[in-house]
């Protein structure tokens, strides 16, 4: 199959296809003098800083740029293992649309970085007209030359596909797939998500204790820019570029949290999920102590505190596997054991710990009985006809070596 960017350059090549014409009057200068930004030819930058004694909820600026800079080592572990390096460009943009597709456009772009300062610096390129699409993607491509590697919260599934789009669309080269990319999305719900909301808003108010006062919600964002489209009128559109940066600016700093955990091991973690999280990073890797010892991290302080039944599950299940492939394995059934007396086990993981536990005592322990009475406990769970088969011949092939045991005795007794 080929791969979406093949089937667009198909569609771009074969038709005859222009950029949108300007459908919107020319943007009023006096309007666009809110957002406080300047002319780049005919895009419409705006630069802003926070300094770095700056607070950003409970922590300031410059330690979210110190943290970063003692861990960037880090970042390959969440760029799927290509050498990510500083500068680090934190990325981020609003459309006017979110569902991806031909049709929607990208109308602002945010960049950020730390700067030597430790400050935080942004840069945003805000498209006025349809029309300046092509010159505004171009100005972009310049910006992300210099990045070491890029990183977004969701832009390898939205961010990245979309600007693929865009700049196939104007047949413009779009070589940042070869750019190291790492989307702090999917570390982020493992690490940190709590009941059903993972946006960068949520977070930065859980982890951060940062409160955003008077922000724009995502669904009013493309509104806000068709708005200013049709009047000229940017007033619409601070709140946006302010949205924006306060992205960009809690990705920075969630960046360096995720990378300064991972460089300090399980002992940095704050709760038992961070510890788990953590573990399956290491496990990825390649890392089975570093693994074992952060789903440890994670069992211990599942048992002190008030943290939710799954996770030590979770924990537990982990550290078991984890035991198991570096060959622990009176550590591992210990785990498995613990699990079976964890009151509400699923029965998923009940059946898993039932079959662990007999393979272990029937060919490691060599306690046979013992095997046995774990394959029967194995036969009460509700199970597919599979594995009830597969436990029946496991029970066969255990009364068989009973049996082999106890005929010897049997003939001295006659």
């Amino acid at each position: 199959m080929s791969s979406l960017a093949d089937r667009i350059r198909a569609v771009v090549g074969g038709a005859n296809i222009h950029p949108l014409p300007a459908q919107s009057p020319a943007p009023n200068p006096q309007s666009l003098t809110i957002l406080g930004g300047d002319w780049r030819g005919s895009v419409f930058v705006v630069e802003k800083r926070w300094p770095a004694p700056a607070r950003h909820g409970r922590e300031a600026v410059g330690t979210f740029a110190e943290c970063l800079d003692a861990a960037s080592t880090q970042a390959s572990f969440y760029a799927g293992g290509a050498p990510a390096r500083p500068p680090f460009v934190f990325f981020d943009l609003e459309t006017t649309g979110l569902s991806g597709g031909a049709g929607t456009h990208v109308f602002l772009v945010g960049c950020g970085w730390f700067d030597a300062d430790a400050s935080f610096a942004t840069r945003q390129f805000l498209l006025t007209r349809f029309a300046d699409e092509r010159a505004m993607l171009q100005i972009v491509a310049d910006e992300l030359d210099a990045a070491g590697a890029i990183v977004t919260f969701n832009g390898k599934s939205f961010d990245a596909p979309l600007l693929e789009t865009r700049y196939l669309f104007h047949r413009l080269t779009w070589n940042r797939r070869e750019l190291p990319h790492v989307d702090v999305l999917h570390p982020a719900r493992r690490f940190w998500k709590a009941g059903d909301e993972c946006s960068l808003a949520a977070l930065e108010k859980q982890l951060l204790g940062a409160r955003r006062s008077g922000d724009v919600p995502g669904f009013q964002v493309p509104a806000r820019y068709f708005q200013f489209v049709r009047t000229g009128d940017a007033a619409a559109l601070a709140p946006v570029l302010e949205h924006n940066r306060l992205d960009l600016l809690t990705l920075a700093a969630l960046t360096a949290r995720l990378f300064h955990v991972t460089l300090h091991g399980a002992h940095a973690a704050r709760d038992a999920r961070e510890a788990l999280a953590l573990g399956h990073v290491y496990a990825r890797a390649g890392l089975a102590m570093r693994a074992c010892d952060a789903f440890g991290r994670a069992v211990e302080m599942t048992e002190r505190g008030i943290v939710s039944q799954t996770v030590r599950i979770e924990s537990l299940r982990a550290l078991a596997l984890a035991h198991r492939r570096a060959h622990a394995y009176v550590d591992a059934a210990a785990c498995w054991q613990r699990l079976l007396d964890t009151p509400g086990c699923p029965p998923v993981v009940v059946r898993e710990s039932t079959e662990a536990l007999a393979v272990h005592h029937e060919h490691r322990a060599r306690d046979l009985a013992a095997a046995k009475a774990f394959a029967l406990k194995g036969l009460d769970v509700d199970a597919q006809p599979a594995w009830t088969r597969a436990v029946r011949h496991r029970l066969a092939r255990l009364d068989r070596k009973l049996k082999l045991i106890e005929q010897p005795s049997s003939s001295l007794l006659s």
